[in-house]
């Protein structure tokens, strides 16, 4: 399993990142590099932010899904990758394709399964379980700290606009 977060890659590095690349290929390759896919092979790609992946690095991406192989950078032969792809965006897909920002034969590619997760102001019955389990994940070993009745009250009465990231920041 390997997670990337396609939105927090600068610009610049993004294509080696997923690609890979050989040595040499460029200042700075000092040695061989397997991209997100290679490292992923056998098994499961999370590519998050999906819908912050520049639009020309989406071409690419494409051939891969479609062929089921990757060339590094400087690379001369096509390696052949077997990977499950799991995408997730707080962006409307849709919206972006019909804009020009996400190309669609990619939208379709990946839209095979979709799971829309309601936020989390639309399903405060999940609050008090994720906000315990923040809380204990913080506290040190032999801590027992609850959430009083009060704090629980504020917690699952405000709107949430960050979702999950939100509470367990707060937490």
């Amino acid at each position: 399993f390997v997670a990337i977060n396609c939105g927090a890659i600068p610009a610049n590095l993004i294509e080696s990142e997923f690609f890979g690349y050989e040595r040499g290929a460029f200042t700075g390759a000092f040695a061989q590099h397997g991209g997100v896919f290679e490292q992923a092979s056998s098994g499961t790609l999370f590519l998050d932010e999906i819908g912050e992946m520049p639009i020309d690095l989406q071409t690419r991406m494409l051939r891969v899904l479609e062929t089921r192989q990757v060339r590094r950078i400087g690379g001369q032969v096509d390696i052949s990758v077997d990977v499950r792809i799991i995408s997730a965006t707080n962006k409307n897909l849709k919206e972006q394709v019909r804009m020009g920002k996400f190309r669609e034969d990619l939208f379709y590619r990946l839209y095979v399964m979709p799971i829309e997760l309601p936020s989390l102001f639309e399903r405060r019955e999940d609050i008090p379980i994720l906000a315990n389990h923040f809380l204990k994940s913080f506290l040190l070993e032999g801590d027992d700290k609850k959430l009083n009745k009060y704090a629980m009250q504020v917690l699952t009465s405000h709107i949430w606009p960050g979702n999950i990231r939100e509470l367990k920041n707060v937490i």
